[in-house]
């Protein structure tokens, strides 16, 4: 995956797309073959070693959002930083930062204090964006965010996300069941038509 590259992985239900994520994003071992994220390896890699990888260099988009519920959304946003030293070292200012996200998607500063319980889904998932990007990883991973949305929200979503990830010229890999988003991303990969043997980088 290049720098600022868009990719979608399609595939429906039950066909493996939650377990590819989970061996791209390092929670997973790779039993065989190659999986290469941000120039590495992850089948060389000890589970430190990806865990390490995953914090500093992957942000992820959880489909259920996956935010502390009782904690404010300015903690939530500045989550990743806590165990992340070289993205934590990106944001010199992390209030304002995550200020700054807020308002780029669309959120107001103010909801910074509020309790992320008491959120709204639509708030709580560009909340979820938000603490993805902060302190820009290279690749942001998105399982199925807008598979809950109607075609018009999704539209909306999707823009706010293009319009962040650019920013940062980070990778986005998008997993999706619904064919008819492909035309709005650089590449698009069939779960299908990935063979066990089949050596995919991002």
């Amino acid at each position: 995956m290049a720098a600022g590259e868009r990719v979608l992985l399609l595939g429906q239900s039950g066909s493996g797309k939650s377990t590819l994520l989970a061996m791209l994003c390092g929670t997973v071992p790779v039993q065989s073959g190659q999986v290469h994220v941000a120039g590495q390896d992850l089948a060389q890699m000890s589970g430190a070693a990806r865990d390490r990888l995953r914090a500093e260099q992957i942000g992820v988009i959880f489909q259920q959002f996956n935010l502390l519920p009782f904690g404010s959304v300015l903690d939530n946003i500045l989550l990743p930083l806590s165990f992340a030293p070289a993205r934590r070292a990106k944001v010199k200012d992390p209030r304002g930062t995550a200020a700054a996200l807020c308002e780029a998607l669309g959120l107001p500063v103010a909801i910074l204090s509020k309790q992320a319980a008491k959120l709204s889904v639509g708030q709580q998932q560009r909340v979820a964006v938000a603490r993805a990007l902060i302190g820009a990883p290279q690749v942001i991973v998105a399982d199925e965010p807008t598979s809950a949305l109607d075609a018009d929200t999704q539209a909306a979503f999707l823009d706010l996300l293009f319009d962040q990830v650019a920013q940062t010229k980070a990778g986005l890999l998008m997993v999706s069941h619904d064919a008819r988003l492909a035309d709005r991303f650089d590449r698009v990969v069939h779960l299908s038509d990935i063979a066990v043997s089949t050596q995919e980088a991002l």
